[in-house]
């Protein structure tokens, strides 16, 4: 196994595949150099003398100065280096579109996974029946209908679910709206067979505002029930829930093209391989399953800062690159408009795994993007319109950005972590490892391995298994998530609760 890895040429800075003891001997394109100091796996060791002011590259971009004087040989982390990160920036659109990178299948035949085609022309990964609060007062309602009614899953029907949440009243404004939004975005998703959209009927956010947000639905396929209008909210919840069973019951999975697959893209608990590993084996996925007719969403918004370059001139038009750059610059002011600095990440867990700066984590998360052309720039809330890559705003925090990306329309997320992590969106939420040693360790939080890429499994062969791995669970392989039970949502909110 190699020692270290040297991403591009033009980086000054190595990582450390596996822990690197004081004075070991490296020899890097032919350069021998004697290590200074013990490197933790995963972080970052210099390949030559950096100066204090140096730009440190990695990635073949700047992720950061140099604090001081860093000699050949040397840890680089935070005790000698810093970030570059400021502000608002400007951009200048210089298109590369023409190296889509898009992988190619070996074999001709368009690849198809056994799912759900829905009456509405969309494809679903799962039949469940979904039970969405449209305010948190009856989020233990909800629960109690789901807990009291598991024998309505049967036959074709795969389960019956809830997502509490805390909103839905004592908003106001952008939080109202787009609580209002994500809610209507989760009831039209494909992976609902059939959706009780469950009320109390006081709260702001009314019924009659819903339903204008949620605009044409099928009455068969979702049922309203406002609690404080039912003499027995539970029994006439069974009632309706009944009648979304025989709906949803009739769908049988069949063969689906993959060019009907939409998968979001997202890490947490990232370490110093995520970029090297997991992330890039998911980019070559998101470039097969867009040779193929697929989509893919990218987001995490603050994790692209510093990573602009990788992204920015892969917009397909310049219409896509305004909001694209309109999309960055804006959560920017989100955050100098809260007197906060735009680069306070990477969290401790991410540093103490090797990631130093925003930049580093940055440079690293946008690899999960592969090399496809930006086919659009998509609002928080809003879904896919448009096949191939799709940028979304959404923050960083884990929860928050996969609700967003389940909103988006997203069937599966791929969720790399190089710690681990236990949670799932309401669809399923594949893990998977940057390290091998995570992989074995936390097997029930992990369901696909990309350590392997650290030992020698190169990146084609790591995106083409994640491909037909992704296949397998459109086809109804649970991943640990869903055989957990682990499901939740978080929605964004910035202003005030009454």
């Amino acid at each position: 196994m190699r020692q270290v890895i040297l991403i591009s040429e033009k980086d000054n800075a190595a990582v450390a595949l596996k822990p690197i003891e004081k004075g070991t001997m490296l020899e890097i394109q032919g350069h021998r150099m004697e290590v200074l100091e013990d490197i933790p796996q995963g972080h970052k060791i210099a390949v030559r003398p950096i100066s204090q002011g140096e730009h440190v590259m990695k990635y073949g971009f700047s992720i950061g100065h140099a604090a001081q004087d860093i000699a050949e040989g040397s840890w680089v982390h935070t005790h000698n280096m810093a970030t570059n990160l400021r502000g608002e920036q400007e951009y200048t659109y210089d298109p590369q579109t023409e190296k889509t990178g898009g992988g190619q299948i070996s074999d001709s035949a368009p690849a198809v996974f056994q799912g759900f085609e829905r009456k509405d022309g969309r494809a679903g990964v799962r039949n469940e029946i979904w039970i969405i609060p449209t305010v948190g007062c009856v989020n233990d309602i909800a629960k109690k209908l789901v807990k009291d009614n598991q024998d309505l899953v049967q036959g074709s029907i795969e389960g019956l679910h809830t997502f509490p949440h805390p909103f839905g009243c004592s908003q106001t404004g952008a939080d109202h709206a787009q609580t209002r939004k994500l809610l209507a975005a989760l009831v039209r998703h494909p992976n609902a067979g059939a959706v009780l959209v469950l009320s109390l009927g006081c709260e702001n956010l009314t019924q009659e505002q819903f339903c204008k947000e949620l605009g044409d639905y099928d009455a068969d396929r979702v049922k309203f029930l406002v609690c404080q209008e039912a003499e027995d909210e539970l029994a006439e919840g069974r009632r309706l829930l009944k009648e979304c069973a025989a709906y949803a019951g009739q769908f049988e999975r069949k063969p689906v093209s993959a060019d009907r697959l939409v998968i979001g893209m997202k890490c947490g608990a990232s370490d110093g391989l995520s970029g090297i590993t997991a992330n890039p084996a998911v980019g070559r996925f998101s470039d097969l399953l867009i040779a193929q007719g697929g989509s893919t969403i990218l987001t995490e918004v603050p994790e692209m800062f510093g990573a602009e370059g990788m992204l920015m001139n892969r917009c397909a038009s310049r219409e896509i690159f305004d909001k694209a750059v309109d999309m960055i610059n804006g959560f920017k002011h989100y955050f100098i408009s809260h007197n906060e600095v735009v680069y306070d990440n990477p969290s401790p867990g991410n540093r103490q795994g090797g990631i130093t700066t925003l930049e580093d984590k940055s440079c690293g998360c946008v690899q999960k993007g592969g090399t496809a052309p930006i086919a659009d720039v998509i609002g928080y809330g809003s879904q896919v319109e448009t096949k191939g890559l799709n940028m979304l705003y959404g923050p960083g925090n884990d929860l928050v950005s996969s609700t967003a990306l389940t909103a988006a329309g997203a069937h599966i997320i791929l969720f790399t972590t190089g710690r681990g992590t236990p949670f799932g969106a309401p669809v399923p939420t594949v893990k998977i490892a940057t390290n091998t040693q995570i992989a074995e360790r936390k097997k029930n939080w992990i369901d696909f391995n990309a350590g392997t890429v650290a030992e020698g499994e190169s990146l084609d062969s790591a995106g083409k298994r994640l491909f037909d791995y992704v296949l397998e669970v459109a086809g109804g392989k649970q991943t640990n998530n869903e055989k957990q039970g682990y499901r939740e949502i978080s929605i964004f909110k910035d202003g005030v609760v009454l």
